[in-house]
């Protein structure tokens, strides 16, 4: 497999996928950079070179449609700050020929949010997979999938996927476009390369005690990865908004806190299967709650099985935070995906303030620890912590599935 490393990009037109969905406030103006300061090595590898350089990311979910709302016009002026250099855009990323054919070395061109185009995704648009027309319309966009893969290919002489956030989907830009390039064209980029790694540290190499921390409002989208993790890790820490669903599972009053109620039995089948594979489940005992879903709402501590009504769990409480900490500390491979409470909120930012504290503990302490997922990412990014971590992933979804054991259409893409 080619690399970035040995490969001399002189002269060459690299078109690089990225992931550059950063949020945005109300403005347009970005809130947290990671993203695009993750790509810069590669980026810069390829100009250094003497290469010219095409970019091309998704921003939000415009579902295949023009919005304005998701224009990657809005971060241009922040990517040639970012890389030192002046950056033309492409507005339409499916007509861009011309644009990126003109491009000098040392020259770049940015192009428009691909999922302006069904084609990227490439699922049917305003057809329901229960009409009888759905497989025809399926097979058609898998058909101008490929020629719009095959558009963004003959910009350039050579490919390099640095996206890891978007490498579990088989897009028209992470995974099909490599087909019209040959092995020694196409490659990963340097975060991707680490991204990798990561996973493999995690997967492979594992040192024990193995802690495992998942966050997030559902236990349902998370299931895949708690299974999966259960045959590795010695300790597995739930918190977050699914802390009522287990609350409730169990006969806890709960008040007006996130909740899944279709998912109680999977609750407790998650807490059965702990206890037979000798797992140690960690679950929030105590919460602050909130009269109110709100920085400035009035706040009690009270148990997780006692919340009064009309009020809601907003973060954890002191006695979790302890216990979390003590679990954390000890530990030698730590996973965290996912913040303990509404971190957004400063006043609801404790629970993963004190996960993250105890994680740059025990990373002192020699232990790997990897933090992956947008909100734990910007957890660690907002208490200052990003750089005490050995790892913070820029991939949510993808790191999930890699840890579960899925193969990555970015990576197999390359990997061939």
């Amino acid at each position: 497999m080619q690399t970035i490393d040995n490969y001399n990009f002189s002269g060459k037109k690299a078109i690089v996928r990225v992931d550059f969905n950063v949020p945005l406030d109300e403005n347009g103006k970005i809130t947290d950079d990671t993203r695009i300061r993750g790509a810069l090595p590669t980026l810069k590898k390829i100009l250094n070179d003497g290469g010219s350089l095409i970019i091309m990311s998704h921003m939000g979910k415009p579902k295949g449609k023009v919005n304005p709302k998701f224009s990657l016009a809005q971060i241009k002026d922040d990517v040639a700050k970012a890389l030192g250099t002046d950056v033309k855009f492409a507005d339409d990323c499916g007509n861009a020929a011309d644009a990126a054919a003109n491009l000098k070395p040392g020259e770049v061109l940015l192009l428009e949010n691909l999922r302006f185009y069904p084609e990227e995704e490439g699922k049917p648009v305003g057809i329901d997979k229960e009409d009888p027309a759905y497989d025809a319309a399926k097979k058609e966009m898998k058909d101008r999938q490929k020629n719009f893969a095959k558009t963004l290919a003959g910009y350039a002489d050579v490919y390099v996927n640095d996206a890891f956030g978007t490498a579990h989907r088989k897009h028209a830009s992470t995974a099909v476009i490599a087909d019209y390039f040959d092995a020694d064209s196409k490659m990963l980029g340097y975060l991707m390369e680490k991204e990798v790694k990561a996973v493999d540290n995690i997967l492979s190499d594992i040192k024990r005690p193995f802690t495992a921390i998942m966050g997030g409002s559902k236990v349902s989208t998370k299931i895949g990865i708690i299974e999966n993790l259960m045959d590795k890790v010695d300790n597995l820490i739930l918190c977050g908004g699914m802390t009522y669903t287990f609350a409730k599972a169990q006969g806890g009053n709960i008040g007006t806190s996130i909740c899944e109620d279709d998912k109680f039995q999977l609750a407790l089948d998650i807490m059965k299967m702990a206890k037979d594979k000798g797992v140690n489940l960690v679950l929030a005992t105590d919460c602050v709650a909130g009269d109110a879903f709100s920085n400035d709402a009035n706040t009690q501590v009270c148990s997780v099985m006692d919340i009064p009504e009309g009020w809601e769990g907003m973060d954890a409480g002191p006695e979790t935070r302890k216990r979390f900490a003590e679990v954390i500390r000890p530990s030698k491979t730590i996973l965290w995906n996912g913040p303990a409470g509404v971190f957004e909120f400063d006043n609801f930012t404790a629970g993963s303030r004190a996960i993250a504290e105890a994680i740059v503990e025990a990373t002192n302490n020699g232990a790997f620890s990897l933090v992956g997922g947008g909100d734990s990412v910007a957890c660690v990014n907002k208490f200052g912590m990003a750089d005490q971590v050995s790892y913070v992933s820029t991939g949510g979804g993808a790191l999930l599935e890699a840890i579960e054991g899925k193969v990555l259409p970015g990576v197999a893409a390359i990997k061939g």
